[in-house]
């Protein structure tokens, strides 16, 4: 559940600076990585292959999955430059919107679906407030499955990974991603252990879905709040997953990238980052990896755990 002081920040949020924000958070993690040092960003609890695994599809090595959570308008604006990217390298993801923050476009989301990307419910309101109570939460998912089903959509992921995995059956969802393997920075720490999906199984007829954690450290924690010049975590965390067959799950920002190879502002980071790491599993493991979408993923995992 969310303690005390994440609450209390997001009753303050809106009347910080959001310089103010960031520099609060960077000088929290300096004092908190090092606590951290022997789960994150590779907990080596989190490799145990599920029981009766068989691998991947076309007994790919690794599966290698990409999600976008879309805070802003700001970010919606870059949805176009980072889709193209993506198609010139040869991937796709899924986009994932916050639908009462910000006017979400049809036509962004309608060309996305047409050229083979995925769209997401990123959260209602992105304010801090969807697991503040089971009420709150029970009112506000009737208007997340509204838009579900009006964008023809299948997964949700949390705003902030708040999460409570039980409440989530009454979303109309295959699959959600509010989840980690390994990520102690987070407002909820406690990661799954795991670097492969899992079944939340539901009760009382209550249907089950796919749970799909992140597995790559986030770009905003690394590239905002600890300053790192390269994407050297990135490919260690991901060289690890590899080797022991998991699935690579990526969520970005577009928020926070620059694709314009101008000066980054506090709160961003160049988009080159993210095409580096493209650049990086297409050429180092040509014909080793599985590229599905967030719902694909789901189903297939969906149809071999029939348990």
């Amino acid at each position: 559940m969310i303690n005390y002081p994440t609450r209390l920040f997001y009753i303050l949020k809106p009347f910080i600076p959001r310089r103010v924000q960031i520099l609060l958070r960077r000088a929290l993690i300096v004092v908190r990585a090092p606590l951290y040092k022997d789960v994150w960003p590779i907990n080596e609890r989190s490799n145990k292959k599920p029981e009766g695994w068989s691998g991947w599809p076309e007994q790919k090595q690794f599966a290698f999955v990409l999600m976008h959570d879309v805070e802003t308008d700001l970010g919606q604006s870059k949805c176009r430059q980072l889709m193209q990217l993506e198609e010139e390298i040869g991937f796709r993801s899924s986009f994932n919107f916050v639908p009462e923050r910000y006017l979400v476009s049809s036509k962004l989301r309608q060309d996305l679906v047409e050229k083979g990307f995925e769209i997401g419910v990123h959260g209602l309101k992105h304010d801090g407030n969807l697991f503040l109570s089971r009420k709150r939460f029970s009112q506000q998912a009737i208007h997340i499955n509204q838009y579900l089903k009006g964008w023809e959509s299948v997964g949700f992921v949390s705003p902030s990974m708040h999460r409570n995995l039980d409440w989530m059956h009454e979303l109309d969802i295959e699959y959600d991603a509010s989840t980690f393997d390994t990520d102690p920075f987070e407002p909820q720490p406690s990661g799954m252990e795991t670097i492969f999906p899992f079944t939340v199984h539901g009760d009382n007829g209550q249907r089950g879905y796919v749970e799909l954690p992140y597995t790559l450290p986030q770009d905003f924690t690394l590239f905002v709040l600890m300053k790192e010049k390269n994407i050297d975590i990135w490919k260690k965390k991901l060289d690890w997953i590899v080797e022991r067959g998991g699935m690579v799950l990526l969520i970005t920002h577009p928020d926070y990238m620059n694709g314009h190879n101008g000066r980054c502002t506090i709160d961003e980071y160049p988009m080159e980052f993210y095409k580096e790491l493209l650049d990086y599993v297409r050429c180092k493991y040509e014909g080793q990896y599985w590229h599905p979408l967030p719902k694909e993923i789901a189903r297939f995992w969906k149809g071999i755990m029939k348990d």
